[in-house]
């Protein structure tokens, strides 16, 4: 779904930690937040596009650095689940990359210096300007999912955080769904489509060729269509494919990936809330955090990395400045790279965008989510901010 939704399962079980020392980092290694702002130039009175970066300070608070400007322009909304920005932290390369829907063109931004990289198309007929393109990275390419031409694009990574366009190949959902998000972990990549479908490619040649699995989930099926995956993460051993749902009820659905395809998913539910369009496993699997896209919270679950399994934890209640100051919350980051996350930063879709902080605390089986003083940062230079993400990257 475009631009709306919400979710709540919840968490238990997290590592007490001093949040001094959690979001501590070694002092030659930056640490960032960075944003696709998704500016789409004089339609949005926003001529100037680009990537922010925010410092995070030893608290876990966000101060704005710089933007990096970039030459293509964004369209200002799209799908929930779909992320415009891949980190790449290997090779020596210190790269984000990010996607310009009203182009379709990738760009890269180097870490280090602060500078633009370089930038590519997919082929003519490559499109993502009505619902945005996601982008996943494996280290050696960038997949582009490019809404409108229903295609992913594949991109061989370059020095100097540029790229090279590769191929596309066509893609679709069993009703005729749009592309939406995708995840990759080792030689699987996982896709979801807005009508109930998901499947799984094989790109260990580089290309995404299908594996053969395309199906509907279990919980789309039960729904009569009322529920569909949007979202999607992968455990770090590659077990388990985590599918966050657009819904009117809140829904996560896991298949077990573990023989290189999608088997039938497992749905569950919560009566809390409604739509789970962005997910996230912690750095340490422990946690499962919930966007409740449309609405005004998010919500945590605890997940058996062993089994696939969930069970109730906590949420944040509701965050400052819903309707005021913003209409729906999108994509997430982790405050660190280790342990439960620390805190997660969710983008709050307004105009200017902005960045909310909740902070996680947790002491035996209960656990709390609370947004944190200051928050939330403004992102002046969005005027619909969906995506953002972290630097060091997550390690899966």
């Amino acid at each position: 779904m475009a631009a709306s939704l919400k979710f709540v399962i919840s968490v238990v079980a997290l590592v007490c930690l001093s949040l001094l020392g959690a979001f501590a980092q070694g002092a030659s290694t930056p640490h960032y937040v960075m944003t696709n702002d998704d500016a789409c130039g004089i339609a949005c009175f926003q001529p100037s596009n680009g990537v922010t970066f925010y410092t995070v300070g030893a608290n876990g608070f966000l101060k704005l650095k710089q933007q990096v400007p970039l030459s293509a322009t964004g369209i200002g909304g799209g799908y929930f689940g779909m992320n415009r920005l891949a980190v790449v932290n290997s090779g020596g390369q210190q790269c984000v990359y990010a996607s310009e829907a009203a182009d379709g063109v990738i760009e890269g931004v180097n870490i280090s210096t602060l500078t633009l990289g370089g930038k590519a198309s997919g082929s003519e007929s490559d499109a993502g300007t009505s619902n945005g393109i996601g982008l996943v990275t494996n280290g050696q390419y960038i997949y582009a999912s490019f809404s409108d031409s229903n295609t992913v694009g594949t991109f061989q990574i370059q020095p100097g955080c540029s790229l090279t366009f590769v191929n596309d190949v066509s893609v679709g959902g069993l009703q005729n769904g749009v592309i939406d998000a995708m995840a990759v972990r080792g030689n699987i990549l996982v896709a979801t489509y807005g009508d109930g479908s998901i499947e799984s490619f094989n790109i260990s040649a580089g290309t995404p060729q299908s594996n053969g699995d395309k199906q509907n989930s279990t919980a789309a099926i039960a729904d009569q269509g009322a529920t569909y995956p949007s979202a999607v993460d992968i455990t770090q051993d590659g077990h388990f494919a985590i599918f966050g749902d657009t819904s009117t009820s809140d829904v996560v659905e896991v298949s077990d990936i573990s023989s290189g395809m999608l088997m039938k998913t497992v749905a569950y539910r919560s009566v809390v809330g409604i739509s789970s369009s962005n997910l996230m496993l912690s750095p340490d699997e422990t946690l499962l955090y919930v966007i409740n896209t449309q609405g005004d919270q998010i919500s945590a679950a605890f997940f058996n990395k062993n089994n696939g399994s969930f069970s109730h934890g906590c949420s944040s209640g509701l965050l400052k400045n819903y309707v005021s100051g913003w209409s729906y919350l999108s994509g997430m980051a982790m405050a660190t790279n280790t342990g439960n996350g620390g805190a997660v930063y969710v983008a709050e879709f307004g105009n200017p965008g902005s960045i909310a902080m909740i902070k996680v605390s947790s002491s035996g089986a209960t656990c709390t989510l609370a947004e944190g003083t200051g928050s939330p940062i403004s992102d002046p230079n969005s005027p619909g901010l969906l995506s953002v993400t972290g630097f060091p990257p997550r390690s899966f």
